[in-house]
């Protein structure tokens, strides 16, 4: 079972691959959706990593997938600009999974 990488930024990609990690730079959101097709139906992934850019560009797919498959599970990883909050994508899935919201809004 094998980790595998979907990132916009090429640094991002070499740094992984130097612990063994591969994965593709893509950019568009179509581009996006198709790796992603293909990473889920590969059965020798156990890890998705996927740069929060990425995600952005189609939260609602990756979130339905992340709620149905049993693998390969998906991991968002911050990208170089660090500008979101890992904990209320955390917060946001879990509420989406279990259909409560867990935190008071703004």
């Amino acid at each position: 079972m094998k980790f595998f990488l979907l990132t916009d930024n090429t640094d991002t990609l070499m740094g992984m691959r130097l612990v063994g990690i591969e994965g593709v730079v893509i950019h568009e959101r179509q581009e996006v959706l198709a790796e992603l097709d293909k990473a889920v139906n590969n059965k020798e992934y156990a890890v998705l990593l996927i740069t929060t850019k990425l995600v952005n560009q189609c939260p609602d797919v990756i979130s339905e997938l992340k709620l149905k498959l049993r693998t390969p599970i998906i991991v968002e990883i911050p990208d170089r600009h660090g500008s979101t909050d890992v904990g209320e994508q955390i917060d946001k899935y879990v509420s989406d999974a279990i259909g409560v919201k867990l935190r008071g809004g703004q």
